[in-house]
């Protein structure tokens, strides 16, 4: 071979190996850009379900042959919210949509979802459903009320005495500029009192106020009293006073505490002390 052959042959041979490694280097990078199948995700494994037994009191007005009862729904608190409400909703929107009861807020704020669990009045919103299943749960309206359906007392009466002690600011002196003041140590006196949501479960659990609903005005009604009464913007003291100097509305109390005993939305604010407002009251009133 000649001298001018074997550098062809080299160049075609290098030329040539040159081109496949481009090809074999060009081939891996497609191979790599591919999209990479994804993997299906795991299935989570399911719980084995938890049934609770509610038992739910139960009165149409429609239908006035058939007594009040007691009606049995079963809910698998796996697939529930942990409140009894969420229960109560998890029956009504998926097996018994004529169940009524009152709700709004959810959050222990309106005091509409009061009623009587296990035998304590308290908020559905806030009352956690025991997860012992063999262990079944009665559910029944606020006690000694007059029902409208169900689970939904007539709460009329409550806010009419509510309405009676006339539960606003009265001042005949409005200061000339500005909003009426007060101190931190008067705005103090308030703490505890304000803070009340009228869910009727302190009044409703009162035996007096069960006796006398109709004249006593239960805890909830003095305790506003009281709060207006304490309020130093407030100058018809001595007239609100006067309005509780009769026999029944104040001086039914006999403590009997049960109103001190709720696990409601805000009684932990004024638990030890609704009592002893109601004794404040009852002095004050026998003030001048």
């Amino acid at each position: 071979m000649s001298l001018v052959g074997g550098v062809v042959a080299r160049q075609c041979t290098r030329s040539g190996f040159g081109f496949m490694t481009r090809t074999i280097a060009s081939s891996a990078r497609l191979s790599l850009a591919q999209p990479v199948p994804k993997e299906q995700p795991a299935q989570p494994l399911a719980k084995a379900p938890l049934v609770k037994e509610f038992k739910i009191y139960r009165w149409d007005p429609e239908q006035p042959e058939q007594k009040p009862r007691l009606q049995s729904y079963k809910v698998d608190l796996n697939q529930c919210g942990p409140m009894i409400l969420d229960a109560l909703i998890k029956i009504k929107n998926e097996m018994d949509p004529t169940l009524t009861f009152r709700r709004s807020c959810r959050e222990g704020i309106c005091g509409s979802c009061a009623m009587n669990i296990d035998g304590q009045n308290t908020l559905a919103c806030l009352c956690r459903i025991d997860r012992e299943a063999s262990k079944d749960s009665k559910i029944y309206p606020l006690p000694h009320m007059y029902i409208v359906k169900d689970l939904v007392p007539d709460l009329t009466l409550f806010f009419k005495q509510h309405k009676s002690i006339e539960p606003y600011l009265k001042n005949d002196n409005p200061p000339e500029k500005g909003e009426y003041l007060q101190s931190q140590e008067e705005r103090k006196k308030l703490d505890g009192l304000y803070e009340c949501i009228l869910c009727a479960c302190c009044s409703t659990s009162c035996p007096s106020y069960w006796w006398n609903q109709d004249v006593y005005l239960g805890p909830a009604a003095l305790l506003h009293a009281y709060r207006w009464i304490a309020d130093s913007r407030d100058s018809y003291g001595a007239d609100r006073k006067e309005k509780l100097q009769n026999t029944f509305s104040l001086y039914r109390c006999h403590t009997i505490l049960n109103c001190t005993c709720l696990d409601t939305a805000l009684m932990f604010l004024f638990r030890s002390s609704l009592t002893s407002y109601v004794f404040r009251l009852a002095y004050m009133s026998q003030g001048p």
